[in-house]
């Protein structure tokens, strides 16, 4: 789950340094996240409700032993968040809303386990989709991937939104600007803030056991956003296409480890 803006005046500046055994603390988290997001390929389907997947989530997190992180976060009604077409974030499961073919919908999933945080998302297609909008999410993804191989110690924060925003800007597409990614640990939500776009070489350096979640969250037009009544949907202000990945990684010495693969 992605980290507003505004809300940087409300984290400590300092992130917390993980060591070994607390980084396997969170890679047990991580896996539970990852299980969530296998069965979601497995049942992403034109005819299926945000609700079912909502619920398939849940019983995977629970199966696990762990406990979802986002329900009932600062009021949040669900376990997952389910962002469609024109949604970057926080969309909310609904039994009235059903996948249709050729939409794309962004889950978004965090796992607690053991009292650690696993936090990951992915953009799938539902059924067959246009290749301007398998572009958006192959472009999406890259950028997830750029950023992560900057997430190596003596690096910058700033490398790792630079390469993300390049990435995402020399495809023609705009970085969402006014959510980041996070640090994440015993919290959700921790320090620092992780920008998709910035200059390299700039902001807080790198350090093994630095624990954050990065997430590239993609428009195919504009980046500004607008929230729905809800408080919690966010979409693309000119109702553009938007794609979101996400992985927690641990920065190491050597290269990042990445905390919510399979």
């Amino acid at each position: 789950m992605v980290l507003s803006v505004p809300a940087r005046a409300r984290t400590r500046l300092q992130p917390l340094l993980r060591d070994a055994d607390e980084i396997a603390h969170m890679r047990a988290a991580g896996r539970v996240t990852a299980r969530v997001h296998e069965a979601m390929r497995r049942h992403i389907r034109p005819g299926i409700s945000t609700a079912e997947l909502n619920a398939i989530a849940e019983d995977v997190i629970r199966s696990a032993g762990a406990v979802p992180t986002f329900l009932g976060y600062h009021g949040f009604p669900a376990c997952i968040c389910t962002s469609i077409n024109d949604e970057i974030v926080h969309g909310i499961p609904n039994p009235g809303v059903i996948l249709q073919e050729g939409d794309i919908i962004s889950i978004d999933v965090g796992a607690t386990l053991d009292g650690w945080v696993g936090d990951a998302a992915w953009t799938y297609a539902v059924g067959q989709i246009p290749a301007s909008t398998q572009r958006l999410l192959e472009v999406t993804e890259a950028a997830l991937w750029a950023g992560i191989e900057m997430a190596r110690a003596g690096n910058r924060l700033g490398d790792i939104s630079a390469a993300v925003q390049q990435t995402v800007e020399a495809n023609g597409f705009s970085v969402i600007r006014e959510f980041t990614g996070h640090g994440v640990g015993r919290e959700m939500h921790e320090p620092p803030e992780v920008l998709n776009y910035g200059q390299p070489g700039t902001g807080l350096r790198l350090r093994p056991g630095m624990t954050l979640a990065l997430e590239p969250m993609v428009s195919a037009g504009h980046w500004l956003t607008d929230t729905d009544a809800d408080g919690w949907t966010v979409r693309t202000m000119d109702g553009s296409l938007s794609a979101h990945f996400e992985h927690t990684i641990a920065i190491t010495t050597e290269a990042p480890l990445i905390l919510t693969s399979p």
